[in-house]
């Protein structure tokens, strides 16, 4: 048995070894943060935004996770930063995917930038249709969709909001 104890980052070590674990099955796929995503989606049954203990345990252990239950409600108060029960996607995202280096830091804000043509610090539809360019799209290319059609699809991996 694992004894808990509070390691320098603020996490104890048995969440860490449980969050280390299910990280190792969860970025099999290659493209991660996507299937974060719906793997946030599938987990949320009751559609609602938020994923609580008994979503995320069954959520895992359906994706193939060999997870316990305690395990699952320790990884999950854990994850819950705002201490209300629930794990939001951003609470999700930031706690499976971990933080990004300082080098991905720089990347991500010179993308928002890009991006964000009006300088209001969000980024909208509008901004993003005007540098979205996929031309060399695979289905693009061979005629199976348009480039507005590979563009919605690019939006859903958002979500809708």
């Amino acid at each position: 048995m694992i004894t808990q104890f509070r390691v320098s980052n603020g996490c104890c070590y048995q969440c860490c070894v449980v969050l280390e674990k299910v990280r190792a099955e969860l970025f099999k796929e290659s493209n991660v943060v996507r299937s974060l995503g719906r793997t946030f989606a599938v987990m949320d049954v009751d559609q609602n935004r938020l994923i609580d203990k008994q979503e995320f345990y069954w959520g895992l252990k359906n994706l193939g996770s060999s997870i316990s239950k305690r395990e699952a409600s320790l990884l999950l108060d854990y994850l819950d930063t705002s201490k209300d029960g629930y794990i939001d996607y951003r609470e999700f995202l930031a706690g499976v995917r971990g933080s990004p280096s300082e080098a991905r830091c720089a990347a991500i804000e010179a993308a928002f930038k890009k991006f964000d043509n009006y300088g209001a610090g969000e980024v909208v539809v509008t901004e993003l249709g005007q540098v979205f360019s996929c031309p060399d799209h695979p289905a693009v290319k061979s005629g199976e969709c348009t480039v507005n059609d590979v563009f919605v699809q690019f939006l859903s991996t958002f979500g809708s909001k």
